[in-house]
């Protein structure tokens, strides 16, 4: 079954970036995704936000119904792609950027190279630089098996695999999907059913959407280019340069390490107008466990809540 996109496209660096605007006001908000998410993931975030302001959110190149990249797959291309795109999109600036996980990096040298057009930033569970600045050892395996793995889920969608398997699931058969995790990824099936158990926390009508695009082959080769330019995605950004008096919320999941909460707090003592917050009963994927939460960041941000520490 086709499913149809919910936005619209523009061009940018020969690929079709598909985005969605909602709302009204300004300054407007903009999405940026985790590493293999799409627009799809702010979807209890989005009509939140859509009630105090404008909002924008996009489909990286490679995922969800957005064109393959035509160029690297670092948060810096990352970052020139979303500048095009809002070159093009017709809304204004400055925008207040809200980046989850590795969308934290996207938008962080988004602002380092535009701070003009940059109101203020809400960080949501970034990613932890310090675990990939130097990636070797238990770290590097990681990688090297994610990779592995992303390669693998391309050759499945290609024979169809994927795409019967999400059929079963959004179906409610959760045994057969489950089987054939197993004997797709071995010891990574985990990571399977987690990332099964966060789209469960999406509304059902958008699973049969998640399927289609978890179908094809370029997602997961997307994915792969992506976990393989991590180490150097982390070091493009300049981790001790001030941000001033820019408005900042830094969220982090109560399950986050002593590792990534000290960074977090780090990040957020950059601005003068930073704050850090720990979000109760909530892991990594905060835009689906805690929405209220992040969108209550945002709407501080767009209001001018902060003050200068």
């Amino acid at each position: 079954m086709k499913i149809e996109p919910s936005g619209k496209f523009v061009e940018v660096d020969g690929a079709k970036l598909h985005f969605q605007i909602e709302g009204q006001g300004s300054p407007a908000v903009v999405l940026e995704a985790g590493i293999a998410a799409t627009s799809l993931s702010w979807c209890l975030v989005r009509p939140l936000v859509a009630n105090f302001t404008t909002v924008v959110s996009y489909d990286r190149a490679g995922f969800g119904w957005s064109d393959s990249p035509r160029h690297g797959c670092t948060a810096a291309d990352a970052a020139a792609d979303l500048a095009g795109l809002l070159d093009r999109c017709g809304v204004s600036g400055p925008f207040v950027l809200v980046g989850h996980s590795f969308g934290g990096l996207v938008v962080r040298v988004f602002q380092q190279r535009a701070p003009e057009r940059v109101a203020g930033m809400v960080l949501v569970d970034p990613v932890v630089r310090s675990e990939w600045r130097d990636c070797s050892g238990m770290r590097r395996q990681m990688l090297s098996r994610g990779v592995l793995l992303s390669r693998r889920g391309a050759w499945l969608a290609k024979a169809g695999v994927v795409r019967f398997a999400l059929g079963m699931l959004t179906g409610g058969s959760t045994r057969i999907p489950k089987l054939l995790a197993r004997v797709s990824a071995g010891r990574g099936s985990g990571v399977t059913d987690r990332l099964t158990g966060e789209v469960r926390k999406m509304p059902r009508e958008l699973w049969p959407v998640v399927a289609a695009h978890w179908s094809r082959a370029q997602s997961f080769l997307t994915m792969a280019k992506y976990l393989e330019q991590l180490p150097l995605s982390v070091t493009q950004v300049d981790e001790e340069r001030s941000l001033g008096d820019l408005p900042l919320v830094v969220l982090s999941a109560s399950t986050a390490t002593r590792e990534a909460l000290e960074e977090h707090r780090h990040d957020a003592a950059l601005s003068r107008r930073g704050r850090h917050e720990v979000i109760p009963n909530a892991g990594h994927w905060l835009p689906l466990d805690a929405p209220e939460a992040v969108a209550a960041a945002i709407r501080e941000i767009v209001a001018g809540g902060l003050s200068s520490n």
